[in-house]
Order: C-alpha cells, then sequence, then structure tokens
C-alpha cells in the first residue's frame, strides 16, 4: 500500500502518465479500457498501480494480468494527484511499447501511414486506431519543415487510438529526408494525401506528381499515404518528393459555402478503408 506521494513507484507513475517516458522508454496508461489493451498486447507490463475504488477493475483485468506483475495499491487522493484524466478511474499501469524501425514496416506487402508534422494529439491518435482497424504494416511520424508530429504515445493520442498505438509498430520521430530515401530504397509507392483535385492538367502538371482519386490507385501494391499538418497541409517539397498525389472526391455541395477539405483523420481514415477494401477484394478473387 503507497501512502506518501514521494513514493518512487508514484513519482514514475505520474511522469509517465503526463507523458514522460524517460531513458527507458516507459509508457503510462490509465482506465480500465487502456489497462486492458495493455495487458493483452504482450507488451512488457512493469507494474499496475490501482485505487481504493480503482481495486473493482480488478476482476476485469485480471484474465490478461501476468503473475510477475506487481500489483501496487494508493488511496483515490493519492491516484487523482498523478491522474491525467479529470474523472480518473483508479487504475493504471506502466508499459513497456516495443521498439520498431522502418524496415520491420515494410515486411510483406507494406501499407505505411505516414503523419507529416500532424500536431492534434487526437488526430493523431484516430489515424493510428484507423491503422491499426484497415490493416497498415505500421506508421511513422516525422518532423516536416520545422514542425513535429505529435506523440501516438502521449496521454491524449494514446485515449485517442484506443490503444491501438500499443499494439501497432510505431516509428516516431524520423527525419521525413531519411523515411523518403528508406521508401525509395524499397520501392515503396509514396501518395501524397492532398485537399483536392486540379483540374487543369497545366496546373496539375505545375504542382508535381500526377494526381489521382483515392479509387484510382492501386493499393494493392507497397504503399505508403502522407498526411500532413492540419493547417497546412504537406509542404511543396515533400509533394514533389512523392510518386503521385491522391485526392478523396466529394459529393457536389450546392449550399453556399461548402465543405474546404476533411480533417487529417478523416482523410486517412477514408484512404487506408480503400486501401484494404482493394486488398480484402484481390485476396477474395485468389480464393
Amino acid at each position: 500500500m503507497i501512502a506518501s506521494r514521494e513514493n518512487r513507484w508514484l513519482k514514475r507513475f505520474r511522469a509517465a502518465l503526463d507523458g514522460e517516458h524517460g531513458d527507458d522508454g516507459i509508457v503510462g496508461v490509465e482506465g480500465a479500457r487502456l489497462v486492458e489493451a495493455a495487458l493483452g498486447s504482450g507488451l512488457p507490463v512493469e507494474a499496475l498501480l490501482v485505487s481504493e475504488s480503482g481495486a473493482r477493475h480488478l476482476k476485469r483485468v485480471a484474465p490478461a494480468l501476468a503473475s510477475n506483475v506487481p500489483v501496487l495499491r494508493t488511496s483515490d487522493k493519492l491516484f487523482a494527484g498523478i491522474a491525467d484524466t479529470q474523472a480518473p478511474q483508479g487504475i493504471a499501469a506502466l508499459v513497456r511499447p516495443r521498439q520498431a524501425t522502418i524496415e520491420s514496416l515494410l515486411t510483406g506487402t507494406p501499407l505505411l501511414v505516414v503523419l507529416m508534422g500532424v500536431q492534434d494529439p487526437g488526430n493523431v491518435g484516430t489515424i493510428v486506431r484507423a491503422a491499426e482497424a484497415f490493416g497498415a504494416t505500421g506508421a511513422a511520424t516525422c518532423l516536416a519543415e520545422g514542425i513535429g508530429t505529435a506523440d501516438p504515445l502521449g496521454p491524449k493520442a494514446l485515449r485517442a487510438s484506443a490503444g491501438a498505438a500499443l499494439r501497432l509498430p510505431i516509428v516516431h520521430g524520423i527525419p521525413a529526408t531519411i523515411l523518403l530515401a528508406q521508401l525509395e530504397m524499397f520501392r515503396i509507392k509514396v501518395y501524397a494525401a492532398v485537399a483536392a483535385a486540379e483540374e487543369s492538367s497545366n496546373h496539375t502538371s505545375q504542382m508535381g506528381p500526377p494526381l489521382f482519386s483515392s479509387w484510382d490507385i492501386d493499393w494493392k501494391t507497397p504503399a505508403a499515404i502522407l498526411i500532413g499538418n492540419e493547417g497546412s497541409g504537406l509542404s511543396a517539397g515533400l509533394v514533389r518528393a512523392s510518386d503521385a498525389r491522391v485526392h478523396i472526391p466529394q459529393a457536389a455541395v450546392t449550399a453556399p459555402v461548402g465543405i474546404e477539405s476533411l480533417n487529417a483523420a478523416m482523410a486517412a481514415s477514408v484512404l487506408l478503408y480503400e486501401a484494404m477494401r482493394q486488398r480484402n477484394a484481390a485476396r477474395q478473387q485468389r480464393s
């Protein structure tokens, strides 16, 4: 039973739940759902912490709890002092995420989603969740034109991913130039997601690579999708470095003011779904 806020375990939980991974890379997860996802992910779990009221969740997570994981207990007041949420559920875990490399993401017929300067943790988590749901082999986050991408293992992004960030292989913080060079070396087609189609072929040629709608891309081949910053999108340099641009057609809008474009998370989800649809159809034809 931990009764002091200066306890070393409590300090570790406080830092991890605040998004500080430290030298050991430990990630803090909070809430019954995320703890259950962490325990079921097969990742090493260093410790489980429950408050007096949070002890009710032990029965739920017990089937996935390894016998060698220490279960620490504390008061509701002390737990509230380390929690990242406004209404803590009284249960948290320290998890050691897997270390992915670009090479490990490019096995088989890769489908990679690359976040270039996506700053909103909610968008990052939603994209990672969609990537797992629609069969992507992994994700990468990049610093693009001086704009960083939110940490997919940060508290808000992790909650938005519903635990998918613990299961999907992710390379975080790789420079865009290095990633693009590796994708080229592995012969991965790179598609830059853009807001809308340019109808003029001359304008298209000036902008860089050819432009296709989402369903005109052959997603059955090894592919990487670049998703840009929420406000500015992908830089001109990143678009030119891609093999093609891809846009998502929208219904004609008759109202005076229509939707300018889908946000980053919605666009990524639609593109990933189309990739899964094509790949599933191809597998069914072969069988």
